[in-house]
């Protein structure tokens, strides 16, 4: 019997015996295979088995004129070790990484001194000149470096450069007795 057979013989009867054929033909070879692509050997002797497995439980929708035996069962262990592979890259996640944890509400002065110093910020940026505050707003806001700007604007490279500075020192006189 070819292993086509055997796999039709498992679809159409669960024949044991042909399944058995199988797995001590193909088992070690997919074990090899998998150590070949990297697997250690105990991963590989796993996955192997899973494969084989699915060959049990999948040999009825095996088609002998889309693939040879070794080939189907090959692709099985190949997408079986991506599958592993897949899981592995995605570890567990840890309730307690500072990441996932939410940081505390801050205390209720701090929220008002946050909004002050925003709202006092947002007043300073009004009393600049349009010019200037468009800049500084394109700088710092939308994270544009100055020859960005500059491009953009189709302004000197130098005038962006003397406007934010000019802005930036504006902004820090209006701030100056703020804490």
């Amino acid at each position: 019997m070819t292993h086509e057979d055997l796999i039709e013989a498992i679809a159409e009867r669960r024949d044991r015996e042909a399944f058995r054929l199988l797995f001590e033909h193909f088992a070690p070879r997919l074990k090899s295979y998998l150590m070949r692509l990297g697997a250690d050997p105990a991963a590989a002797e796993d996955v192997a088995q899973e494969a084989m497995v699915m060959v049990w439980r999948k040999a009825e929708s095996f088609d002998r004129r889309q693939a040879g035996a070794s080939t189907w069962i090959f692709t099985i262990a190949r997408n079986k070790r991506i599958d592993r592979l897949r899981r592995e890259k995605r570890p567990e996640l840890d309730p307690n990484d500072p990441g996932l944890v939410p940081s505390e509400e801050p205390a209720p002065d701090r929220s008002l001194q946050t909004a002050q110093a925003g709202a006092r910020v947002a007043a300073a940026m009004r009393a600049l000149p349009d010019e200037q505050a468009e800049l500084v707003r394109r700088a710092f806001y939308e994270d544009l470096s100055h020859s960005q700007i500059a491009e953009e604007s189709g302004l000197p490279l130098g005038t962006v450069k003397s406007r934010i500075r000019l802005a930036l020192s504006r902004l820090r006189h209006e701030m100056r007795d703020f804490e």
